[in-house]
């Protein structure tokens, strides 16, 4: 039988609807399974996280053969969120749960074998997309619920396991949709800091210092002896700096969300963001990319602050590379095959000894 589901590719900080196709043919002796339309190894390995993770949550081995193909086969299709819609589409191909809810939802989870649906990135890019392709609603493990819920137009249900996924599209189990206010959220948190520049006894200079190169939005190097309070001085600043308006929360929101750095308890980043890499810290690592392209701290810091302590320290092609993305307020990362953008709005401030003998 064939039956087509939905997924979502998240390339840079947005998402592409992925059409998950599924066939099974006769029955198969040597159960040669095959996932097609540009997969990489994660993918691929995926039947047979699904096979395992189908036959421990009490359904039936699959045991015909299977063809597994992400539409456009064009797109490079790369981690293990895939495991999910291939394995409900698996089940929707043997008669083992309906299929006809398939076409309302976007579902995405990483399998395990036991078939607990584990966490992924990029869930809120993905929601985004959903609304914007009139889906209904969208599937995703639980500890992604909350973030993708900031998306308001959208039913966004969080899942456990494989089975809560297949009793609930084929009419058994009911989910409670999982519901967020982000405008809440976000005017709860955006004044709550670890640590404030009201903290700061003396130092008057230097304060106002910052505090004029804040009000500008401007760069700024603090020079002086070891001990003088440069770093000290430089977590406090994003405390002072205007607090992000809903949509920069949300841009930066998006960001955290494809790096995987929000937790499992986190719906929008409403503080603004302090990023303190250190000076070993390669180019790539730095500015983005890879082989399967990431954002860098230098988006990470976007409508925040990046904070390089003991600059001489840092590698000049390390320095070079942030020349463009200062000036342009966004980085682009090419490769042969593709390209892919990430906003890098961040005030720089930088820290160094007056000289190298009191580097110690």
């Amino acid at each position: 039988m064939f039956v087509k589901g939905y997924a979502s590719a998240v390339h840079g900080v947005d998402a592409t609807r992925i059409t998950v196709e599924v066939n099974t043919g006769a029955t198969s002796n040597d159960f040669k399974n095959f996932v097609i339309g540009l997969p990489d190894s994660a993918v691929k390995e995926s039947i047979f996280r699904t096979d395992a993770a189908i036959k421990n949550s009490g359904f039936e081995a699959v045991r015909q053969k299977v063809v597994v193909n992400l539409a456009p086969a064009d797109l490079r299709k790369e981690g293990s969120a895939y495991d999910l819609p291939i394995a409900v589409g698996m089940l929707a191909a043997t008669f083992q749960i309906s299929g006809e809810a398939l076409e309302d939802f976007v579902i995405m989870g990483e399998l395990g074998l036991d078939g607990q649906v584990l966490p992924i990135k990029g869930a809120l890019p993905i929601a985004l997309q959903a609304m914007k392709d009139k889906f209904r609603g969208i599937i995703v493990p639980e500890e992604n619920a909350k973030e993708a819920a900031i998306v308001k137009d959208l039913e966004v249900y969080g899942v456990k396991n494989l089975r809560e996924v297949a009793e609930f599209l084929d009419g058994k189990l009911e989910l409670k949709r999982v519901l967020a206010d982000p405008r809440g959220d976000f005017e709860a948190a955006y004044t709550s800091y670890d640590v404030d520049f009201c903290d700061v006894q003396g130092q008057e200079n230097i304060k106002r210092a910052m505090e004029i190169a804040s009000a500008g939005g401007h760069n700024i190097i603090l020079i002086g002896p070891p001990g003088a309070g440069k770093t000290m001085l430089a977590k406090r600043l994003p405390t002072i700096l205007p607090p992000m308006t809903l949509h920069e929360a949300l841009e930066t929101t998006k960001i955290h969300s494809v790096a995987g750095k929000l937790g499992a308890s986190s719906s929008l980043v409403a503080q603004r963001p302090f990023r303190a890499p250190h000076h070993t810290i390669s180019d790539v690592a730095l500015v983005g990319g890879g082989n399967n392209p990431q954002p860098g701290e230098i988006s990470l810091a976007h409508n925040g602050v990046l904070f390089l302590d003991e600059l001489p320290e840092f590698k000049r092609t390390v320095l070079e590379v942030m020349r463009q993305p200062l000036e342009e307020r966004r980085v682009t990362i090419s490769r042969a095959k593709w390209s892919v953008e990430y906003p890098s709005s961040f005030m720089l401030v930088a820290s160094m000894n007056p000289c190298g003998c009191v580097a110690l």
